[in-house]
């Protein structure tokens, strides 16, 4: 029998090690905030109940729960999209902190104290651990269904397994650790694989994007870390957005303070009649706390050489000398009004190249634009010095062959290698110390 190993490596010396570790959860902020429903704001008692419970700093699933309780009123609560966020005490461990954190953070625009911008820290470098994501349908007991990825990279619909009834207890089965999953496989989705098109539950609005911000916030004390959910993909794509921004910059999301506002955004959403439509929505946003151009400035030991050099240099870096010269500049080390435009369009996306990340932020990304960023990637792994220079063009032309750097697919598949190599740089060391040493058995 196999030892179980935990995901350190080691063999596990308790149940407990046997489960994935979960960051624990002290307090949850709001997107948004709940109001009374025109049906509910007839009801005079769900008026007073309502109004005498928000004073009191309950959260809204509780006053929703009493008004429902009391009055006799399902559904009476509605969300409503507001500047600023919710920040109660009733949805915190200890209901002091989220004094703390408005008595540190909050903003009094003419409507009391409120939340409308605050600082966060992320405990993890990637993004997926601090912005958890899934498609996901909720009843009153949890998740019904919910997605998941195989790994080719299909995404797929699962559920839990109902435990099966022991025949001697009279009773369900208990299981020993977590819940089992299996594939969901109905008439809907036979084949398990979640595609929202031909799924009822998406069709009907009862499955939807389930994401939420996971942070601690600088100077609030507590064990475990604060939650900020969303559903909406603007807000998830943007805040991917920022996030490979920042690595691209500094190589890791931790120790980076970001802020947390809201924006107002023009989106574009389908009618029930299948229509385009524009309209205004405001959308929680991320901010860096980095000065780009101070951190590109100093990271260059050398100054920039003249554009004309600069695009030389890249022809004969990437395509070889006397080999066909690229029709786009490619500088080593971006311009900080260059990586501005990008952080402000929020373009930039490292994994999903050639794709656009957000239907708000204007164009695809060109092919100029890959370059540009492939030229950062370089400076930053040290591929740009004159001594790393020759060994990188022949390790490129053995992967991908003469021109590769006007072939969108190939300029992103290098992207994609480059930013993987952020994490693993020995990875690509070993990868281009072989095509030199088969560049040179084979001249």
């Amino acid at each position: 029998m196999n030892a179980v190993i935990s995901l350190h490596g080691a063999p596990v010396r308790s149940i407990v090690e046997e489960r994935a570790p979960r960051p624990p959860v002290i307090g949850r902020i709001r997107p948004g905030i709940k109001v009374l429903t025109s049906a509910a704001r007839n009801d005079e008692r769900a008026v007073t109940l309502y109004n005498e419970m928000l004073a009191a700093g309950e959260s809204f699933e509780k006053i929703g729960e009493e008004i429902e309780r009391r009055c006799k009123l399902r559904n009476a609560l509605a969300p409503r999209n507001v500047p600023y966020f919710t920040c109660r005490r009733s949805d915190f461990t200890n209901p002091d902190v989220a004094d703390e954190i408005l008595r540190l953070y909050g903003e009094d625009r003419g409507e009391g104290v409120k939340l409308y911008r605050f600082p966060v820290v992320f405990a993890f470098n990637d993004w997926m651990d601090n912005i958890p994501n899934e498609m996901a349908t909720w009843g009153t007991n949890g998740r019904k269904f919910f997605s998941g990825y195989g790994e080719d990279g299909t995404r797929f619909c699962r559920l839990y397994v109902k435990p099966e009834r022991d025949p001697r207890a009279q009773r369900a089965q208990r299981n020993f650790g977590p819940r089992h999953i299996t594939l969901r496989r109905d008439e809907s989705i036979p084949d398990g694989v979640c595609n929202p098109e031909r799924c009822p539950q998406y069709q009907a609005r009862q499955c939807n994007l389930s994401a939420r911000f996971m942070f601690a916030i600088p100077e609030i004390k507590g064990l475990g870390l604060m939650e900020l959910p969303t559903n909406s993909i603007y807000v998830l794509q943007k805040a991917y957005s920022a996030m490979q921004t920042v690595v691209l910059m500094r190589g890791r999301l931790t120790g980076t303070r970001f802020w947390i506002s809201k924006r107002e955004f023009e989106i574009t959403r389908i009618n029930e009649n299948g229509d385009a439509v524009r309209q205004a929505q405001l959308l929680t946003v991320l901010d860096a706390d980095i000065d780009i151009s101070a951190l590109l400035d100093g990271a260059d030991d050398h100054p920039p050489a003249p554009a004309p050099a600069l695009a030389a240099d890249a022809a004969m870096l990437l395509e070889g000398a006397g080999g066909p010269a690229t029709d786009n500049v490619l500088s080593f080390g971006l311009a900080a009004d260059e990586w501005q435009r990008l952080a402000r369009q929020d373009v930039v996306d490292v994994v999903e190249s050639g794709q656009q990340a957000d239907p708000m932020a204007g164009a695809p990304e060109t092919l100029d634009d890959k370059l540009d960023r492939m030229s950062d990637l370089l400076r930053r792994l040290g591929l740009s010095v004159e001594s790393r220079k020759e060994a990188f063009r022949r390790f490129a032309h053995t992967t991908y062959g003469n021109g590769w750097t006007r072939r969108v697919e190939d300029v992103d598949g290098m992207n994609a290698r480059l930013v993987a190599a952020l994490e693993d740089p020995a990875s690509l060391e070993r990868e281009i110390e072989a095509a030199v040493r088969d560049a040179a058995a084979f001249p």
